[in-house]
């Protein structure tokens, strides 16, 4: 029997309403929680005012917003086949015929739909909220004086100076073992935040301790002449791993855009384990929302009496956790190189696509 076009609008839109209400509902509750901790954070910070902190809980709401996605995927699915359950019409639809797959059909392809428009929409969104809320969060919170972006396989980096802050700007930089260098870089010195106090050109430089060594350099000062050094030291307060760490965070880094910055880390020499781990993790995002669905399914299709509320809303939370639990070990292992980036970040949603599956084959068929 083929699922009529009526069936599927009035599935699909309850299954919505219960989403978009449950991600409004959590939404809301880490908006309270992010503004109290950023509350407390800014305690010691007079100059970070309530209307900031505002600021950066709404600039990182999107961000969170991707992280609570699956839980209102389950919990709207649950909710909406809990109602259609309690109110007997799905009792009735499957008495005319209609099996549990065919009614679930709606709820699945709208599952997709939202994984898709999360990737792709919201993804991109909340990459650049996020940011912006790390910039905030670096002067107004941290006091960091170091801040690095790579674009293209140019290399740009802020760092403190005994006598002010220096802005190193490389065309080429390459990382090997506990060494980086940096090839056709420019330095523009400052004192203080703004104050221009020279520049120095150069072919080649390499991180010490402590210093940049660098090589054939030319420097130049306001009303002085060029001066041209063979070897020129630069003091910093940069190591590798501040270097490393200051790579803009996958997070950070829009759906569109990390393929590219993958393929610019992995040419200079950089890891990118982390970012190739977020980028998979992305692509299964619909294929999580479609196993919510029907992990869903498994609390709810069946109408049972006393104890039922119990069994569902701890059936569901308990799931939700496992899931989130699994997760991070499995993406702990993927970030550590123990298993495959691919089987680490796919690997969470096919076992929970495979789980609910198998759960409603056994029920429905079995």
């Amino acid at each position: 029997m083929k699922l009529s076009s009526t069936l599927s609008v009035y599935v699909g839109r309850h299954f919505l309403g219960a989403f978009f209400g449950l991600l409004t509902l959590f939404l809301m509750l880490v908006l309270v929680f992010d503004v109290v901790e950023l509350l407390r954070r800014a305690a010691s910070k007079p100059d970070v005012t309530f209307p900031i902190v505002i600021e950066m809980a709404l600039l990182k709401l999107p961000h969170m917003s991707q992280e609570v996605f699956p839980f209102a995927v389950l919990f709207g699915g649950m909710a909406c086949f809990w109602r259609l359950t309690r109110s007997r019409e799905l009792v009735v639809t499957r008495a005319a015929g209609v099996s549990a797959w065919q009614f679930l059909l709606p709820p699945i392809v709208l599952a997709i739909l939202l994984g898709v428009i999360q990737i792709t929409v919201i993804n991109h969104l909340a990459s650049n909220t996020l940011s912006r809320f790390e910039q905030i969060e670096a002067v107004r919170l941290k006091g960091s004086q170091s801040l690095l972006s790579l674009s293209g396989t140019e290399l740009w980096l802020r760092q403190a100076n005994p006598d002010g802050q220096s802005v190193i700007r490389a065309k080429r930089v390459f990382q090997q073992g506990a060494e980086v260098e940096l090839r056709d870089l420019s330095v523009f010195m400052y004192a203080g935040k703004d104050a221009f106090r020279g520049r120095i050109d150069a072919k080649f430089a390499w991180l010490e301790d402590g210093f940049w060594r660098i090589r054939d350099a030319w420097v130049y000062e306001p009303e002085k002449p060029a001066k041209f050094e063979k070897t020129h030291w630069l003091a910093t307060d940069l190591t590798l791993d501040r270097i490393q760490d200051s790579f803009a965070r996958p997070e950070t880094m829009s759906f569109w855009n990390l393929p590219g910055f993958i393929k610019t880390l992995e040419t200079a020499g950089f890891s990118a384990v982390r970012h190739r781990l977020h980028w998979h993790s992305l692509l299964a995002a619909p294929l999580l929302m479609c196993a919510m669905v029907l992990i869903g399914a498994t609390f709810t299709l069946r109408h049972s009496r006393r104890g039922a509320t119990t069994f569902v809303v701890g059936g569901g939370v308990f799931s939700g956790f496992a899931l989130y639990f699994f997760s991070d070990v499995v993406f702990a292992l993927g970030l550590s190189d123990s298993i495959p980036v691919t089987l680490a970040a796919w690997s969470p949603s096919g076992v929970a696509m495979l789980l609910g599956l198998a759960t409603l084959l056994h029920l429905e068929d079995g």
